[in-house]
């Protein structure tokens, strides 16, 4: 076969995999290499050549790579947790900065249990043991999940179009993880399993040093925020995708998605109750990741205080840019406006101060176009009863409001932390949620095919990682926007949009993943999502103008 790598044509035997036609490249690299793409598709490295394409090799310090380490790292634990607590069972609960977060059931976890969980796992990676993908038709599953009575993977098989079902073994112990892993255990090179509050924390490293263990991000009310919704979800019997299709399934979905939206307008008074009992505050700051729902937030929130006699004003930080001339460049020499250097901090502060003492503004207008600010006498001034309500990605930093005291603010973070499940050690990544609602709503009201947001995504997400993610932990309060349902309601809409991107093109590995999730979910209609809910940000037909 011809393949072509790094620009070089390889003739090849067919039938060969790519960790034999790589295997020096793979063995020499500076950063370990768990999973290849091959035609524009994740695959292992065992994945045997069949046709002719192009190979491109998936190291620890790409977002794909990384997130296969830490597949195969939670492969290892859940393997090291069966030979040494049979009887034990865990469950992933969600990821934090560089960790992620399970418990064991009803099983108090101590020291000990962390000190032979972490030899164990030491053992497993040392050995360097080869973990082979297994496939097997829909009777040899069939007869492989009776016969083991388990459950692992099985969505896999409840889902009729699959006639392959896959399975991951590693001497006697065999797994799936809705993803590629890698082909041995010694592929990891850094982790650390710590006790952390009622469970442990799994720590790994970062893209941006893949070799080493980061210092631990304390990151308590992002953790409350998710184990509020954890908890919730696990009495309501709502936190696996089995449980979401069962209710689809026996037509139950209605309270569910009456149950999630009760609990998001629950939320969204409490904040404004509390808003309205400390008379100091002035101004609400409002900052999440993109595709949080932040508009319908502030909406919402917005009619909220006026049940609370208190009338939001919204100023936009986007008019306040400094001068083009004066804007930042990122290291390749372009304009980085998402700097907070990008806006005009002095005056930004100046009107800010103004109004809250209640002076008569004029608000400038930012034309684009031209790079400057206009003055069009539009003028501001605040009543007594009136509060300033800004949204913007610098809202958590105090240096964006670094004149306006501290108890006259209140900071709200905003984020989709989903807490939807595959399994028990397969957890739905939150980024994963918030781009296939940005796919749906850049395609549907902005003109972007599916093909673009996933070309443009990185450099989105690297913006959050540095001007929202370090911030997050300053918020008064956190609002998880994520609907337990909201996946049923997306798939209908994102499935199409994604499968318009064709295999000759690099975005086709990502959005053949996300489809590999979407499979699993059964379909929910957008007509059952109510016309107030924040989901209608993304999928239209919603109460609120945008």
């Amino acid at each position: 076969m011809k393949i072509r790598y790094h620009e070089k044509e390889l003739e090849v035997e067919k039938g060969k995999t790519i960790y034999e036609i790589l295997k020096d490249e793979i063995e020499n690299s500076k950063y370990t290499v768990v999973g290849a793409i091959y035609n524009n598709e994740y695959t292992i490295l065992d994945r045997k050549i069949t046709e002719d394409g192009e190979i491109e090799l998936l190291n620890t310090s790409t977002k794909e790579g990384m997130r296969t380490y830490r597949r195969t790292l939670v492969y290892i634990f859940a393997m090291a947790l069966k030979r040494i607590f049979p009887d034990y069972s865990a469950t992933v609960n969600y990821q934090m900065a560089n960790a992620i977060y399970c418990d064991l059931g009803e099983v108090e976890v101590t020291d000990e249990i962390i000190k032979k969980l972490n030899v164990e796992m030491e053992n497993i990676v040392k050995s360097d043991l080869p973990i082979k993908q297994v496939t097997m038709n829909r009777e040899e599953a069939e007869e492989f999940f009776e016969k083991n009575n388990t459950k692992r993977g099985y969505l896999q098989f409840e889902l009729k179009s699959n006639k392959k079902i896959y399975m991951y073994f590693c001497e006697d112990y065999f797994n799936y993880c809705y993803g590629i892993i890698a082909n041995r255990t010694g592929a990891i090179k850094a982790f650390k399993v710590i006790k952390y509050d009622k469970g442990l924390l799994i720590r790994y490293p970062s893209v941006e040093n893949p070799n080493q263990v980061p210092i631990l991000m304390q990151n308590k009310k992002l953790k409350w925020a998710f184990d509020e919704y954890n908890e919730i979800h696990k009495i309501l019997g709502m936190n696996a995708v089995y449980m979401l299709n069962e209710a689809v399934k026996q037509k139950t979905i209605k309270d569910v998605i009456m149950l999630d939206e009760a609990l998001h307008e629950k939320k969204i008074a409490n904040i404004a109750d509390k808003i309205a009992k400390d008379r100091n505050i002035k101004m609400i700051l409002i900052a999440g990741p993109s595709s949080s729902g932040k508009t319908t937030f502030a909406q919402r929130l917005g009619i909220q205080l006026r049940i609370n006699k208190i009338k939001p004003v919204t100023i936009s930080v986007d008019n306040y840019f400094v001068e083009r001339k004066d804007t930042p460049k990122d290291k390749d020499g372009n304009y980085n406006f998402e700097a907070i250097e990008a806006i005009d901090l002095k005056l930004f502060n100046d009107h800010l101060t103004r109004l809250l003492n209640g002076e008569e503004v004029e608000i400038p207008k930012f034309d684009f176009l031209e790079g400057t600010k206009r003055y069009n006498g539009t003028k501001l001034k605040l009543e007594e009863n009136e509060v300033l309500v800004i949204e913007g990605i610098h809202c958590l930093n105090d240096r964006l409001t670094s004149s306006i005291p501290k108890e006259q603010k209140f900071k709200i973070y905003i984020s989709a932390l989903t807490v939807l499940n595959m399994d028990r050690y397969t957890k739905i990544s939150s980024s994963d949620v918030r781009l296939i609602r940005r796919i749906v709503r850049d395609y549907q009201f902005r003109g972007y095919s599916a093909k673009h947001t996933i070309d443009g995504w990185a450099s989105v997400t690297k913006g959050e990682v540095e001007n929202i993610f370090p911030f997050q932990e300053e918020a008064d309060v956190i609002f998880n926007t994520s609907l337990i349902y909201e996946l049923g309601v997306l798939k209908g809409l994102a499935t199409p949009m994604l499968k318009e991107i064709t295999q000759d093109e690099k975005e086709y590995a990502e959005a053949g993943r996300l489809l590999g999730i979407l499979k699993y979910i059964r379909s929910i209609p957008a007509s059952e999502v109510p016309t107030n809910s924040l989901l209608k940000e993304f999928v239209g037909g919603g109460d609120f103008k945008y």
